[in-house]
């Protein structure tokens, strides 16, 4: 067990990021929408995500490059190597620049339904501190330099967060047997299409592709370390399942209610009478410490983007490496900033999500496919039909996605 709890590291981001404001937001309206019927959608998200990152991470593991590194290197022509490597830049880098708004702005959100601090005029504006405060604090975190110091934190901040969504669900106490059935039994509610997608899309999250390869190497540095990373996956990624099943729990405590997350305390206030005050310290601790790590992870995956596909070297690149995290937190606190809802900022975020996942995805598949690449420790059979049944979704959610956008 303590071999095992050591080797925990890498899938912790991972689950860190697609733990953030936007997951609790569509996951809560899901269960205020819907009640249980969405858990087998959730479920299956949860398990693509375990499939899609095992694949990420033993790419990582084999080659010693991550999936842009790969990208990068695989297209020998020059113009199919810069259409690629922009689309994933654009997509990556911008739709992280959305995503950490919505994240700063979610954490926000959890410390002022706890604290409700005041707004300061200066010049005429009204100015929040709070944003400036968690911007502060992600930079604080990710200048700590070393990988093992980010992962320990955000470790910690990953289990107190469990701990206070399974608490929250667990108080309700609500009908297991229902639970059971509607993971296991799939339904589809009337309109509820888009809620089905909306929950894939904000697990299955493109940018965790690129981020695992590349961390994974920083944890471990021998291929014979693949089964430590499966068990990192299974356990990690399986809690930051069962923290979304739980989000769904509760906002199922309150099926048919008109409310949305958009005013989180108000969200907080609602679930109150179901299991007492402490909803509000639960849920705004939660909902904090959901934004707070994926602000980290998401400036830290643009980062590592931008230096694999551009092939940063050297003491330069370490500047640029950290230069790109800090703008896209500074981005992030600016954005937050500007009493943007919430909900508009992810949603344009899934956007990018939508263009880049069907393409990192089918790529990532070919390259583990890849003898040449990836030798014995390419997909067996088990593994293809899987990644194959993952990626029709990915494309069909990613089709689905722009449509509802544009239409």
């Amino acid at each position: 067990m303590k071999k095992l709890l050591k080797n925990i590291g890498p899938s912790t981001l991972i689950a860190a990021a697609f733990i953030g404001p936007g997951t609790i937001s569509v996951c809560s309206l899901a269960g205020i929408n819907f009640g249980y019927d969405l858990l087998w959608a959730l479920v299956f998200s949860i398990v693509a995500t375990m499939v899609l990152q095992e694949m990420s991470a033993r790419l990582g593991l084999v080659t010693s490059k991550d999936l842009a590194s790969v990208i990068r290197i695989y297209f020998s022509s020059t113009w199919k190597k810069l259409l690629a490597l922009s689309l994933v830049i654009l997509a990556i880098v911008f739709g992280n620049a959305a995503y950490e708004a919505g994240n700063i702005t979610g954490a926000v959100l959890g410390l002022d339904a706890v604290f409700q601090v005041a707004e300061f005029s200066f010049l005429n504006q009204n100015i929040n501190i709070l944003p400036i405060l968690i911007g502060f604090v992600s930079i604080l975190v990710l200048a700590l330099g070393s990988y093992k110091k980010i992962e320990k934190v955000l470790m910690l901040l990953v289990v107190l967060m469990s701990l206070s969504f399974v608490i929250s669900a667990l108080l309700i106490a609500p009908n297991w047997l229902d639970i059971l059935q509607s993971i296991f039994v799939p339904r589809f509610p009337e309109t509820s299409l888009t809620s089905i997608l909306a929950i894939v899309g904000t697990t299955v999250v493109p940018y965790n592709l690129f981020l695992h390869s590349a961390i994974v190497q920083e944890k471990w540095k021998s291929v014979s370390s693949i089964k430590h990373a499966r068990w990192d996956i299974f356990i990690a990624i399986g809690l930051g399942g069962l923290v979304s099943v739980c989000v769904v729990i509760a906002g199922a405590a309150l099926h048919t209610s008109e409310i949305t997350t958009q005013d989180f305390s108000s969200l907080a206030l609602s679930l109150a009478p179901l299991y007492g005050d402490y909803a509000t310290y639960l849920l705004g601790f939660g909902f904090f410490a959901a934004g707070i790590t994926s602000s980290i992870t998401a400036a830290l995956a643009a980062a590592y983007v931008l230096k694999s596909a551009l092939n940063w070297q050297g003491k330069s690149g370490k500047i640029y490496f950290k230069l790109v995290w800090i703008l896209i937190v500074l981005a992030g606190v600016l954005f937050s900033s500007l009493n943007i809802q919430p909900l508009q900022l992810i949603q344009t975020a899934q956007i990018s999500n939508a263009i880049v996942l069907p393409f990192a995805a089918i790529f990532l598949y070919i390259t583990v496919n890849n003898s040449q690449w990836m030798g014995k420790y390419k997909n067996n059979a088990l593994q293809k039909i899987l990644g194959l049944l993952i990626l029709l979704f990915a494309v069909f959610l990613g089709a689905k996605s722009l449509f509802f956008f544009f239409l």
